[in-house]
């Protein structure tokens, strides 16, 4: 009589996380695990539970794991291009839900959701982003548009380019948006300067300014918060 063979140790802890997801929540679970129960459907036949942890081991925090590029997450042992291409879609997924967040509604009301998007979107970048919400007269999202990228310190920013494309969206007022690569979000004199620029390029076309948030690991700074608009 040939003897069964003996079940993977992981298939049994699966079926465990799995039943812990159904039965508590997403929210009961550990960081690491919920990355497990992304990386299930990705990688069937092996305990992934290392991989989990050597993934926030190597970029700090789930938010992390998103925002590395996939050469990056190829880097971490268990992780091939199929995969990493996958923890990229799930990031997009994020974006794009945060996006719809803010969308539709007026922004002013909805800044908690805007903060996150933020966040979200620019704290793990590792280089400058220059980024503009255009908004209409409701104060709707009408656009989020890259309008500069540069090194880890420094990202062109052209106020008239910016004032063109306000026009060219019919916008009345808009966020200025970008990061700082070093972790920091104080704003820097160059920040200050280049925000009473574009103020300064908008004023005649009476666009107004609400605010310009600096995003970076460690917050977001408001200039409107700061009494620096």
């Amino acid at each position: 009589m040939t003897d069964t063979p003996a079940r993977p140790h992981w298939q049994g802890h699966r079926d465990r996380l799995r039943g812990k997801l159904v039965q508590r929540g997403a929210e009961a679970l550990d960081d690491y695990e919920l990355l497990e129960t992304l990386l299930f459907a990705f990688i069937p036949r092996r305990d992934v539970k290392p991989v989990a942890k050597a993934l926030l081991s190597r970029f700090g925090s789930l938010s992390g794991v998103f925002a590395a590029d996939a050469k990056q997450l190829t880097k971490v042992d268990g992780v091939g291009t199929t995969v990493a291409a996958y923890i990229k879609a799930t990031r997009e997924i994020g974006a794009r839900t945060g996006r719809e967040e803010i969308a539709g509604r007026p922004i002013i009301s909805s800044w908690t959701a805007l903060l996150a998007y933020v966040r979200g979107q620019l704290q793990h970048e590792t280089r400058e982003q220059f980024r503009v919400l255009f908004l209409d007269r409701k104060n709707q999202l009408i656009a989020d548009e890259l309008m500069g990228q540069g090194t880890v310190d420094h990202a062109p920013v052209y106020p008239r380019e910016i004032a063109r494309r306000a026009l060219e969206v019919s916008a009345s007022a808009l966020i200025l948006v970008h990061n700082h690569p070093s972790g920091d979000p104080t704003p820097s004199r160059a920040d200050i300067d280049i925000t009473r620029e574009i103020i300064d390029a908008l004023a005649p076309f009476e666009i107004r300014v609400h605010d310009h948030l600096i995003a970076a690991k460690h917050g977001v700074t408001s200039f409107k918060t700061e009494g620096l608009i």
